[in-house]
C-alpha cells in the first residue's frame, strides 16, 4: 500500500513540474540580450506559453498584453521607434523573461552559401581587420545550421554577439564588412542575421509554397513530403539497390592495378549507353556516386593516325583518368570545373578502330562528363572527330549517400533556417549564392527571381531590399573564347535586377583562379554596402557598374554604349587598351577584339577575323581574368552578352 502511494505522489509531482514546464513563456532565441530592432516599423514579438495564458511585452514604457491561441503561441505587435538604446523588454506570463541590451537599428538577413559562411579570421589582412573590429553597435546573430521536411516555428539556439576583437573572428566576413560600411554611413546600430551554409542550391532556400509551383521541382517536393526520415537511408539503398543491382565497394573496372575495362580488346557488349555530354544523374544514374567506366570507339584512317594528337572531353565532374588504345593520355583531380585537353602521343593512334576510355570518379553531386558538345573532339592531322553521343558506361563503384543533405530536395532550408525568422522585423537581405546552380544557369533565372519574391511575400513587409553578390571570377582563364556556365549564371543574376529594390554586387574583379572563395571581401562587402545605401537608405551613389545598353553595327566595327557609367568609363590599363571583349559573325564564333573607349560612355571594337560583326561578348568566361573596363567611380562593368544563342545550361 505504502509504494502504490509514494507512485502515486512521484506521478503527481511530476505532472506538476511538466505543467510548470509547459507555462513557462518562451520566445526564439533571437529575443535575447544584445539583439538590435529593426527602426521605423511595426515591431513583431512572438513566443509560446500554456494555451490560454496571458502574456504581456513591456518596452519602452509602453505595455502590450495578449492572450495564447489553443496551439500555445502567442505574437505581439510593438510601436515603430527611430534609431537609439539601450532598452530593456521584459516579457511576463506565468513566469517572466528580462531581455536587455537591446539597440533599435538596421536589421540586414545574410543568406547564401560558402562565401556568406566565410570567416572574418581568413579573409584578407585579417589580423589588422580583427584587431580594428570594436563595434559594439554591429551585432551578428547566427543560425544553426539545419535541415526540416516541413516549415519550423523555431530555431534551435543562438545569441547576438557584440562585434569585437573577440567575436568578429568568427563573423561572416562578407557581413562583417557590409555592416561596417553602413555604420561609418549610417551612424546607427546596424544587425546581421547571418543564415547561410556552403555548397547549397537556391531552391532549398526557397519555401514549399514557391517549389510547389514549379514544375522542375515539385516532383521532389511531392516525394520529399511521403518520406520517413527515420527510415531514409533504408529507403534509398532499396531503391537504388531494385534499379541497378548490388553494391560494389571495390573498382570492377581495375584488377591488380591494371586498368582491365580500358584495354581496347576488352568485349563491352553487355555495358549500356549514355549520351554524353550530361550528368549521370540526368541519364539514369540519380542518386549515384562512386566509379563510373566511359567507352567509345572510333575509326581514323592510316593518314591522321599515328600522328600526335588532341583529345578534348570538355568538362569532368569530378576526377577522371583517361586511355586511348590502353593508354594513359592524361587525368585531372577534384576540378570539376576545369576543361580537360590531353595530349594523345605519336604512334598512340592506329588507322582503323581505335578505342577511348575514361575512368570517372564522382565524389557527391552531380557527376560524368558534361559541358558543351563542341567541347567533346578528338583532333587528328587536320581533321576533327566529334566525340559527343552515345558512350558506352558500366559502374565501377557505387556508392549511395545515404544521408539526408541540404541539396537532397527543394525547401529543406528554407524550412529549417528561414522560416522560424519570419516576421522578424528587417531592413532587407544580402545573398551570395549561385555557385551551386551554375550548371543549372538557364534554370536559375526562374529559381532566382521566384526566390525573392518569395522571402518577400512570407515576411510580409512589401518589397524590401534584397542585394546579392555576381559570381565572381573563378578557374583557369581560357585563351580562346568559349562558352561558360558561370557567365550564364551572371547573365540570370543581372535579370533579376528587374525587381524592384534588388541591387547586385559585382565580383567580376576579386576573385581567385585557383580558390572558389576569394579572400577579398572587403571589395564585396563595400559594394553590398554601396547598393544598400542606394536602393535601401535613397541615397545619391551609383551602385552598379556600367552596364550594357545598346550597340550599332558599321561595318565590321561595333560601337557599344553604356549606362551607369557616372562621368564616364574608364580602363584600366597604363595604355589605355580595353580588354574582355569578343564578336561573332553569323557563323556565332566569336574572337577577341580590339576595343577603345570613346567619349563618355561607349565603346568601338572590331575584329580581323570578323568582317560582319552580328554579336558582342564581355566578360563571357569561367574567370574572364583581363576585364578592365569601369565606370568613374571604380565599378566593373557588368558581364553581358547581346546575342539570344542557346546557351550550354539550356535545355
Amino acid at each position: 500500500m505504502k509504494t502504490t502511494l509514494r507512485i502515486l505522489q512521484l506521478v503527481l509531482i511530476l505532472q506538476f513540474f511538466s505543467s510548470a514546464v509547459k507555462a513557462q513563456v518562451t520566445l526564439p532565441p533571437f529575443f535575447n540580450c544584445n539583439m538590435i530592432l529593426q527602426q521605423g516599423i511595426p515591431i513583431p514579438v512572438w513566443g509560446w506559453a500554456s494555451p490560454g495564458e496571458k502574456v504581456s511585452v513591456t518596452f519602452n514604457d509602453k505595455t502590450v498584453t495578449t492572450k495564447t491561441g489553443n496551439d500555445g503561441k502567442w505574437r505581439v505587435t510593438l510601436q515603430p521607434m527611430n534609431y537609439g538604446g539601450p532598452y530593456k523588454m521584459v516579457v511576463k506570463g506565468k513566469n517572466l523573461r528580462t531581455i536587455e541590451n537591446i539597440l533599435i537599428g538596421e536589421v540586414w538577413v545574410c543568406s547564401g552559401q560558402s562565401n556568406m559562411e566565410f570567416n572574418l579570421s581568413s579573409a584578407n589582412n585579417a589580423e589588422a581587420e580583427i584587431a580594428a573590429s570594436n563595434y559594439p553597435e554591429i551585432r551578428l546573430f547566427t543560425v544553426k545550421k539545419r535541415i526540416a521536411q516541413t516549415p519550423q516555428d523555431n530555431l534551435e539556439e543562438g545569441d547576438w554577439w557584440e562585434c569585437s576583437p573577440i567575436s568578429s573572428p568568427k563573423f561572416s566576413a562578407v557581413a562583417y564588412f557590409f555592416g561596417r560600411a553602413l555604420y561609418q554611413k549610417l551612424k546607427v546600430p546596424i544587425g546581421l542575421i547571418n543564415t547561410s551554409w556552403g555548397g547549397t542550391v537556391a531552391e532549398t532556400w526557397t519555401s514549399p509554397d514557391a517549389i510547389a509551383l514549379n514544375p522542375d521541382f515539385a516532383p521532389m517536393l511531392a516525394n520529399l513530403k511521403k518520406i520517413d526520415l527515420n527510415e531514409y537511408g533504408k529507403s534509398v539503398e532499396k531503391e537504388i539497390r531494385d534499379r541497378l543491382g548490388e553494391f560494389s565497394t571495390t573498382d570492377q573496372g581495375t584488377k591488380d592495378n591494371q586498368p582491365v575495362w580500358a584495354a581496347p580488346e576488352m568485349d563491352d557488349q553487355g555495358w549500356k549507353t549514355m549520351p554524353l555530354p550530361g550528368y549521370i544523374e540526368s541519364n539514369g544514374l540519380q542518386g549515384v556516386d562512386g566509379i563510373i567506366w566511359f567507352r567509345k570507339t572510333l575509326v581514323v584512317d592510316a593518314n591522321d593516325a599515328g600522328k600526335t594528337s588532341i583529345l578534348d572531353l570538355a568538362k569532368i565532374n569530378d576526377s577522371d583518368v583517361t586511355y586511348v588504345n590502353g593508354f594513359k593520355v592524361g587525368g585531372t583531380e577534384l576540378k570539376s570545373d576545369a576543361r580537360r585537353t590531353y595530349t594523345i602521343p605519336e604512334g598512340v593512334l592506329k588507322a582503323g578502330k581505335n578505342t577511348i576510355t575514361v575512368r570517372v570518379e564522382d565524389i557527391g553531386g552531380s557527376g560524368g562528363i558534361y559541358g558543351d558538345a563542341k567541347d567533346m573532339k578528338l583532333t587528328a592531322g587536320q581533321k576533327i572527330f566529334s566525340l559527343a553521343g552515345d558512350w558506352k558506361y558500366k559502374i565501377g563503384v557505387l556508392k549511395v549517400n545515404t544521408t539526408l543533405g541540404p541539396n537532397s530536395y527543394p525547401t529543406l532550408l528554407y524550412n529549417g533556417m528561414i522560416n522560424p525568422l519570419v516576421p522578424y522585423g528587417i531592413k532587407g537581405a544580402i545573398w551570395y549564392q549561385g555557385e551551386g546552380n551554375a550548371g543549372r544557369a538557364f534554370q536559375y533565372r526562374r529559381v532566382f527571381t521566384d526566390m525573392i519574391k518569395d522571402w518577400r511575400n512570407h515576411w510580409e513587409q512589401g518589397d524590401f531590399p534584397f542585394l546579392f553578390v555576381q559570381l565572381a571570377n573563378f578557374m583557369k582563364a581560357d585563351s580562346l573564347p568559349v562558352e561558360s556556365t558561370w557567365a550564364e549564371l551572371r547573365e540570370a543574376q543581372t535579370m533579376a535586377l528587374s525587381l524592384p529594390k534588388t541591387g547586385m554586387a559585382s565580383a567580376i574583379d576579386v576573385g581567385e583562379a585557383l580558390d572558389i572563395h576569394p579572400k577579398d571581401k572587403q571589395t564585396v562587402g563595400n559594394r553590398l554596402a554601396l547598393s544598400a545605401l542606394n536602393v535601401a537608405y535613397r541615397q545619391p551613389f551609383e551602385n552598379l557598374g556600367p552596364v550594357f545598353k545598346e550597340m550599332k553595327i558599321s561595318g565590321n566595327t561595333v560601337e557599344v554604349t553604356f549606362d551607369h557609367v557616372v562621368q564616364g568609363l574608364k580602363a584600366k590599363d597604363k595604355y589605355g587598351y580595353v580588354k574582355g571583349f569578343t564578336v561573332a559573325g553569323s557563323d556565332h564564333k566569336f574572337n577577341w577584339a580590339k576595343a577603345s573607349i570613346t567619349g563618355t560612355n561607349k565603346v568601338l571594337l572590331s575584329s580581323p577575323e570578323v568582317a560582319a560583326p552580328v554579336a558582342v561578348r564581355y566578360g563571357w568566361a569561367n574567370n574572364p581574368d583581363d576585364v578592365n573596363l569601369y565606370n568613374s567611380q571604380g565599378l566593373p562593368a557588368d558581364p553581358f552578352r547581346t546575342d539570344k544563342w542557346k546557351g550550354i545550361t539550356e535545355q
